[in-house]
């Protein structure tokens, strides 16, 4: 006899898997949101590459395939309620068009925003955005706006088509084209749009209004405010990094596989990576008295955001080749040193011989300096790598976000913003390896690049002075080079990240005659 009970567990177990949408759309769903890989990642408890692949054309199964439907449907509904809340004309709008002559809808450019957001162009709150940016639709009522930036009158419905046809006239019949007597409008590259060139970058405006918020929640007082930008700065240079990524043409592994070189060796030991950090003073100066001065150089890790990084994850090689498309760590033998007298050494201070881990701004400055145009030493020993495809590019708006910010407040005398960014910038490196403040991006081989891209810049500053004929004295950290000699004719003084400053002023030698007595 049929065991009918077996039959319909079978059939209750037999069902169709949940449908997923199409690859194409999948990618597009989460960048919407302005969601990562890597925040997606972390609340499905699996690795960004994992979700890569989703959106490359794999399909997860059993629970993992259900959570994966469960985002991407509330991901539809979520966008689709944010369209919905932009359409009706409501009060609000109604505002509008008593402020402006028009209502939202009837141009393009202009829509509500579910929630206030700061003005790009003074950083109170709106409720409106214009071609993709938030800001004032009346510019009497925006402090950012000029004087002359009132909207014009907007022409009759029955004046509308002769001014079309004006236009288009003026234009001499191609699309867009720009008429004379018209002022065409300039604009650059922001992610997959363009926004005008002469309108403030929305990046930037996520950090003065940050600096703001904090100022206006803790009633102006300077060392609070500063004290809490500090303390939030790691989330907020993620969500920063995150927004720079939007668009972007290369995706990352957020939390790749690392391989033993990159593992501590014990808890409180450090792993195998050589970061060549220069710790060198000149054995000896010339007879007589110098005057040293020691140079401080700024946003050293700022700078060094602008290194060759790998995307995904680390894969090993062996031979001495060295791929200038990939980059990673390198198990080297480096060449003899024979100019320690008067220029230190590429990779550091070490007393071992024999080989060593270092990274990739190691490896290429040495393989830099030993060809034809420098022949300072023999080319360095490759033995096997860690390397990944790489871009030298991948921080480069974030890096210049951060520039720009920290130019403008030191312009402004803004010690706050001044403060907030640096925070930023150094807590971001710093948090890139084995870390319990950064979840978002565990990168232990970006952490030593960016550190030793610092060190390499050093490095070649005190090139720059040697070969301009100053006597270099002492080269330590990322940023300190003691240099005699004019060197104001070499380096340009300030507190921009490509200027230096003064940290201290020295002499050194004497030349008082001493008697016999006195010695």
């Amino acid at each position: 006899m049929t065991d009918f009970g077996a039959i319909d567990a079978l059939l209750a177990g037999a069902g169709r898997q949940v449908p997923l949408p199409p690859v194409g759309e999948r990618r597009i769903l989460r960048e919407e949101l302005n969601l990562s890989r890597a925040r997606l990642a972390q609340v499905l408890g699996v690795s960004p590459s994992t979700v890569g692949g989703w959106e490359s054309g794999r399909d997860p199964s059993g629970e993992m395939r259900v959570k994966y439907a469960y985002f991407l449907d509330g991901a539809k509904a979520q966008l689709a309620a944010d369209s919905a809340r932009q359409a009706p004309v409501d009060e609000p709008e109604a505002q509008v068009v008593a402020d402006t002559g028009r209502a939202v809808g009837q141009d393009d450019d202009v829509s509500v925003l579910a929630t206030p957001q700061p003005c790009v162009l003074c950083g109170q709150p709106v409720r409106y955005q214009v071609a993709g940016f938030p800001q004032h639709l009346d510019a009497a009522g925006c402090a950012g706006a000029p004087v002359d930036a009132l909207p014009a009158a907007e022409p009759t419905p029955a004046a509308a088509p002769a001014a079309a046809a004006a236009g288009v006239r003026r234009g001499r019949g191609r699309a867009g084209g720009v008429g004379q007597g018209s002022r065409g409008v300039k604009v650059v590259a922001a992610g997959r749009r363009v926004r005008p060139a002469d309108a403030p970058d929305p990046l930037a405006a996520r950090v003065s209004s940050a600096v703001a918020a904090a100022l206006a929640e803790h009633g102006g007082d300077v060392a609070q405010a500063t004290a809490a930008l500090v303390k939030r700065a790691i989330p907020d240079a993620m969500e920063l990094l995150d927004q720079s990524r939007v668009g972007g043409r290369y995706d990352i592994v957020a939390h790749p596989w690392l391989p033993d070189v990159l593992r501590k060796q014990s808890a409180r030991g450090a792993d195998q990576i050589w970061e060549a950090r220069p710790k060198w003073t000149r054995p000896e100066l010339p007879a007589g008295v110098h005057e040293v001065t020691a140079l401080d150089i700024n946003g050293a890790y700022l700078s060094a955001l602008k290194t060759h990084l790998p995307l995904g994850q680390l894969e090993h090689s062996e031979g001495g080749q060295h791929d200038r498309r990939r980059a990673g760590v390198h198990l080297i033998t480096p060449p003899d040193w024979d100019h320690d007298a008067y220029l230190p050494n590429p990779i550091g201070s070490r007393d071992e011989l024999g080989p060593l881990w270092v990274t990739e701004p190691t490896l290429r400055l040495l393989l830099r300096i030993c060809g034809p145009k420098y022949a300072l030493c023999d080319p360095p020993v490759i033995h096997e790598s860690w390397t990944s495809g790489a871009t030298e590019g991948l921080l480069e708006k974030f890096r210049i976000t951060l520039k720009d910010a920290r130019d403008k407040a030191i312009a402004d005398g803004d010690d706050v913003t001044l403060e907030y960014v640096k925070a930023m910038y150094s807590k971001f490196v710093s948090t890139l390896g084995e870390s319990n403040y950064n979840r978002e991006v565990y990168r232990t081989d970006w952490m030593h690049l960016i550190r030793s891209q610092a060190f390499a810049n050093l490095w070649w500053k005190a090139h720059r002075a040697y070969d301009e004929g100053l006597m270099v004295v002492r080269a330590m950290g990322t940023d300190e080079l003691h240099v005699a000699g004019d060197w104001r004719a070499v380096f340009p003084e300030g507190r921009g990240v490509s200027e230096v400053k003064v940290k201290d002023v020295y002499t050194v030698g004497d030349t008082t005659p001493t008697t016999p007595e006195e010695a």
